[in-house]
């Protein structure tokens, strides 16, 4: 019997994944970006927060950055390139931006609340 996972489920473990990869050094400066994360995606756009992530290159950027991408790629379909690449091809339309939007905001939701408990 093959027991089916929900989808919630999936972002759960994925996210448990993914804080926990992060370097032991940088778990503060990690939580303090996945708790300003989802504000910043919803004042800035996904994309100017993707781009933010990716300038920045400290650790703690480059990993919710590649967390956030792997994870939105995956879920739509889009194979395993960069997200922030992907989502600024003229062939993207605007339907599929709101959905990775919608599904990084779901993702980051785990993301923030695991943090919270391991890195406190």
């Amino acid at each position: 019997m093959s027991v089916r996972r929900t989808m919630e489920q999936e972002r759960a473990e994925r996210a448990w994944q993914a804080v926990r990869e992060v370097q032991k050094e940088k778990q503060k400066e990690y939580l303090a970006l996945a708790r300003s994360a989802p504000a910043d995606i919803q004042n800035s756009g996904l994309a100017q927060t993707l781009a933010f992530w990716r300038a920045k290159g400290d650790i703690h950027h480059k990993a919710l950055y590649k967390h956030v991408s792997e994870w939105v790629m995956e879920r739509l379909g889009a194979g395993k390139g960069d997200l922030l690449t992907w989502i600024t091809d003229a062939r993207t339309s605007s339907d599929q931006y709101r959905r990775a939007t919608v599904e990084a905001l779901a993702f980051l939701v785990w993301i923030k609340r695991f943090a919270e408990a391991e890195f406190k």
